[in-house]
């Protein structure tokens, strides 16, 4: 079950249309807004975090849960 910060962080890989493997840059007033959903995204293994400060690429069972948050 994702909590609603979770949700809205994975739709914000939706928005750019991300898939598995492909990294997306997290910067300023976003980062600091999605922070915790994505390391906790992270720690669920629906993310990796990438080596440049903010980015995050979908694993393949982020990538599905990400089908299953609605726009």
């Amino acid at each position: 079950m994702l909590s609603p910060s979770e949700k809205t962080a994975l739709r914000t890989f939706r928005q750019y249309q991300v898939t598995p493997g492909e990294m997306l840059c997290f910067f300023g007033p976003n980062l600091e807004k999605n922070k915790s959903a994505l390391q906790r995204l992270t720690k669920k293994d629906f993310l990796v975090k990438e080596q440049f400060k903010g980015a995050y690429s979908l694993t393949p069972a982020g990538f599905a849960a990400m089908k299953t948050c609605e726009p």
